[in-house]
């Protein structure tokens, strides 16, 4: 009867180790795909100066745009955000660049320039690979929560504090189509 005992409880520790280093791999999974956001991200602010500098030249009018993508640019590398601070800088930043590809229509010598056409080029790839990134991600926290919800890891994990990851999201407001003339009247 003790040697039974002996290993049912064997069992049990065995399973509840599984179960918490599985919730630490989810939960890795889901820091490293963050990580590999901010990764995209800081390319995306690092070309930008780029993109600025370029349009400047054809763009004479359109410098709140501009000075709007700098401030946004700074502020997203000004050191440690949260989650939700850095997924707004991001989300204001996306609307503005797409404004800037908006106006480049209304400028033929700049959607002409080389340069402009290299950097567009580049931003677009960055930019899918932001959306893939932000998929990856929330595949990662759905699995995560998952673990984290379901019986029996939902037992281990409330017991050691792990709490379930927010998703990436966008507000209602972001939802709506990007204005151009409004950008403009900021």
């Amino acid at each position: 009867m003790g040697n039974y005992l002996l290993v049912i409880l064997g069992v049990l520790v065995v399973v509840l180790v599984f179960m918490f280093n599985m919730l630490i791999v989810k939960r890795n999974q889901v820091k490293n795909a963050f990580a590999t956001i901010d990764t995209l991200l800081k390319k995306r602010y690092d070309l930008i100066p780029n993109l600025v500098e370029t349009v400047k030249g054809y763009v004479k009018h359109e410098g709140t745009l501009l000075t709007e993508i700098a401030r946004l640019r700074s502020e997203a590398m000004s050191g440690q955000k949260s989650g939700k601070e850095k997924e707004g800088i991001d989300t204001a930043m996306g609307n503005a660049l797409k404004s800037i590809m908006m106006v480049s229509e209304s400028y033929p010598e700049l959607k002409a320039s080389g340069n402009f056409m290299h950097l567009q080029k580049t931003l677009n790839e960055i930019e899918e690979q932001i959306s893939a990134g932000r998929r990856a991600y929330n595949a990662s926290v759905n699995d995560y929560n998952n673990a984290v919800q379901m019986f029996p890891t939902n037992i281990v994990a409330g017991v050691l504090g792990f709490k379930e990851g927010d998703y990436f999201s966008i507000t209602e407001n972001d939802r709506q189509s990007v204005n151009v003339a409004e950008q403009f009247k900021k």
